[in-house]
């Protein structure tokens, strides 16, 4: 993770499972989000790091996960216009 953000995060929001999984869980959305921001895609295969690594390039969106201590996972998503970043669960997308 570099100590630069990478990309622009635009508006940040977050769905209701997603913040409730993160209060369960005793957690802050800003710890994910600044990993994000800075190019610590989380629990992502081989493939999906090397595509997010072109998207901050070339302008596509970026998808990290994460495994929170609960056990939840949690996507963040930025949109390739960069106008909108969303933490959610999986099973929101």
């Amino acid at each position: 993770m570099g100590t630069e953000p990478l990309f622009e995060l635009g508006r940040t929001v977050a769905t209701p499972g997603a913040l409730a999984a993160l209060e369960e869980a005793q957690e802050s959305a800003l710890t994910y989000l600044t990993r994000h921001h800075h190019g610590d895609w989380g629990d992502l295969t081989y493939g999906d790091i090397r595509a997010n690594e072109s998207a901050v390039k070339h302008g596509d969106r970026i998808l990290s996960a994460y495994h929170l201590k609960s056990g939840q996972k949690i996507y963040i998503i930025t949109e390739a216009d960069r106008s909108l970043t969303c933490v959610l669960l999986p099973s929101d997308y």
